[in-house]
């Protein structure tokens, strides 16, 4: 269910004081806003998010060494078949595609987690969790998504909340690439590359309601090109 926004430019101010507070640069004035006054907010079906991290997961497994014959054995025995984009299909059977691109994905996964309630942070200074791979589905060991989901029990973040995390990872993603162009250094121990993944990963989770925005895109059509 779609909720209102709260105000746009002052969740933006707070953001960029966090900014400031890790000694970040800050985006120029004109960059833009994620939502307008008057939009509402609301996070897909947490099935649906959950069979993204479940398939993201998959495709990250494949990248570090399960045959393809058990990945697509396992999609086929968790019902996820339509649910791999066609980059991931081709790198699940074949290997296709940029191995390097997919590894990245950890972060998108450790996003996507924390948006189900399933990691207590995600703290653009820190790495992803130790423990994350526990609460993801033990496909080494046969576990499915169904037996998954049951063990899991997500509890998804309130929609406003997501949506201001966004925001802020929207303002951190210029802020990591531009601190990268100039040499300046970084606040944590992770990259621009590993906070992409997660923005990538909150943009597709989180759904605005409005004029100025269109119907959900796909997760190859995720824009983070501003």
């Amino acid at each position: 269910m779609s909720v209102p926004v709260p105000d746009p430019r002052a969740i933006r101010e707070s953001n960029l004081d966090e900014l400031e507070r890790l000694r970040l640069p800050l985006p120029p004035e004109e960059f833009p806003l994620v939502w307008e006054p008057g939009d509402e907010v609301e996070l897909r079906p947490t099935a649906e998010i959950e069979a993204r991290t479940a398939v993201l997961h998959l495709v990250l497994a494949r990248c570090f060494g399960m045959p393809p014959e058990a990945g697509m054995s396992w999609l086929l025995g968790s019902h996820l078949m339509e649910k791999v984009t066609p980059p991931e299909w081709q790198f699940v059977v074949g290997g296709r595609g940029d191995h390097r691109s997919f590894v990245l994905h950890h972060d998108a996964v450790f996003a996507l987690a924390w948006v189900l309630g399933l990691t207590r942070h995600l703290d653009p200074t820190a790495p992803t969790d130790q423990d994350l791979m526990e609460r993801l589905p033990n496909i080494a060991q046969g576990e499915t998504f169904a037996e998954w989901r049951s063990r899991t029990l997500a509890a998804p973040r309130p929609a406003v909340e997501t949506a201001a995390v966004l925001d802020l990872y929207y303002c951190l993603d210029w802020a990591y690439l531009e601190a990268e162009r100039t040499g300046a250094p970084l606040p944590g121990l992770i990259d621009a590359n590993a906070i992409g993944q997660r923005r990538w990963a909150l943009e597709w989770a989180v759904v605005f309601r409005g004029p100025f925005h269109d119907e959900p895109a796909g997760w190859e059509e995720v824009d983070l090109s501003t």
